[in-house]
């Protein structure tokens, strides 16, 4: 049995739909939520879902190796970042090196880095003209959205399109292709 800790500070739109799609596909996954945000709204689908779910401070993610010794202990295959905003501390990305996965809402390197997230690149791209967006799926390093790209699928985006008509279309791709890329990944791993 593969077992996937997934990060997350928001909603968990994504979350969830990597559950729901992985369990769909008989896949023997468990999984486990991590969340820095005691009134994000993952904590409701971790329960939903039947998942569970550690909330964690600042201060035992940045100094200390706690969470670590907690994914190390639980030994996790794969740690998967949806929608989880703080950057990943050098010992995390060391310990799992090549097993934590982050998807981004553009083509990067367009867009990306400390402080582009959710509706800003959106509006970023409307404000820029920007024909094409999408996403991307990488590798963590210890910074951010630099790690070695897994996937990128585009989509257009038309004169007419409001941030929130990006943000729909953005979604949809990471909805489609995020739960695809993770369990490829765990085929590999396995």
């Amino acid at each position: 049995m593969s077992k996937v800790a997934i990060f997350a500070s928001g909603s968990g739109s994504n979350a969830e739909n990597i559950v729901k799609y992985l369990k769909e596909r008989s896949k023997s996954v468990d999984f486990h939520f991590f969340t820095n945000n005691s009134n994000a709204y993952v904590n409701e689908r971790a329960l939903k879902l039947d998942v569970g779910i550690t909330l964690f401070s600042r201060e035992a993610f940045y100094q200390s190796d706690k969470i670590i010794r907690l994914l190390k202990q639980e030994e996790f295959d794969l740690i998967v970042l949806a929608g989880f905003l703080w950057l990943i501390p050098e010992n995390l990305v060391e310990a799992f090196k090549g097993r934590i996965i982050n998807i981004h809402p553009a083509l990067l390197p367009k867009y990306g880095g400390k402080g582009m997230y959710g509706k800003k690149i959106h509006e970023a791209i409307v404000a820029n003209h920007e024909d094409e967006t999408g996403i991307t799926i990488h590798f963590v390093d210890a910074n951010y959205d630099e790690g070695k790209i897994i996937q990128q699928v585009s989509c257009e985006v038309l004169p007419s399109d409001t941030a929130d008509d990006v943000e729909a279309k953005v979604h949809a791709l990471e909805y489609e292709h995020y739960p695809k890329v993770i369990a490829q990944l765990l085929d590999l791993l396995e």
